[in-house]
């Protein structure tokens, strides 16, 4: 399965009747991180009148949202809506409103904080969470070069040159199938667990964030 986040963090300001919205987003993998975010932004403008916020996680798919003071189904809500519809998970934002003494009415509430959540997100590339496995392959020298190519734009893991030669590859679970097909070498295991010295750029599932044009085909995040 693959799922869509944000690279990292961003941030967008909009300007409705005197009133000033301030959205900042950034990329979690949990409600600790969730809510660290959260308090920071409070404590960056203490002064604001309202800090809504919302996230959607990728664990269970939770989610929380606040309206914070304003009225209820206008604020938290519809940042919500819009990490929803924009197909993304493991993202949280805030959106921080200064009063500007004139009151939008629930309607101009519903569109102010919709408007600064997509402005916030759009501020940072898309990029897919993609699950990876370890594959072990062990195949003759006589097929070394095809196999190599094969696998080229794959992280080898390990390698050992014996009687044959065997290789461990992280992959993404999405092409494990593909390359059973090739008869040209043996695959000895398939396990979802990555190795301690890769755990830094997974989460602790074996998910990865992909990058494009990063160390080849894909860089690791």
């Amino acid at each position: 399965t693959e799922y869509r986040t944000i690279a990292g963090y961003g941030r967008d300001q909009i300007e409705e009747k005197r009133s000033i919205f301030i959205g900042s987003a950034d990329f979690v993998t949990s409600e600790e991180e969730a809510v660290a975010f959260i308090n920071r932004i409070r404590s960056e403008f203490p002064d604001a009148r309202h800090n809504v916020y919302a996230y959607l996680l990728r664990e269970n798919a939770k989610n929380r949202y606040s309206d914070d003071r304003e009225p209820q189904g206008t604020a938290g809500m519809p940042v919500l809506d819009v990490i929803r519809k924009n197909g993304l998970t493991d993202t949280v934002v805030v959106v921080t409103r200064y009063f500007g003494g004139i009151k939008l009415g629930a309607g101009g509430l519903v569109r102010a904080y919709s408007s600064s959540t997509s402005g916030a997100v759009k501020t940072i590339e898309f990029v897919p969470i993609i699950k990876m496995i370890n594959i072990n392959i062990k195949f003759d020298y006589s097929y070394a070069n095809e196999i190599l190519k094969l696998f080229r734009n794959y992280k080898e893991i390990d390698s050992k040159y014996e009687t044959n030669i065997s290789l461990t590859y992280e992959i993404p679970e999405s092409d494990k199938d593909f390359l059973k097909e090739n008869k040209n070498f043996e695959i000895i295991d398939i396990g979802d667990k990555l190795p301690e010295k890769l755990r830094h750029s997974t989460t602790k599932d074996g998910y990865v964030t992909f990058y494009p044009n990063v160390d080849g085909i894909n860089g690791c995040f």
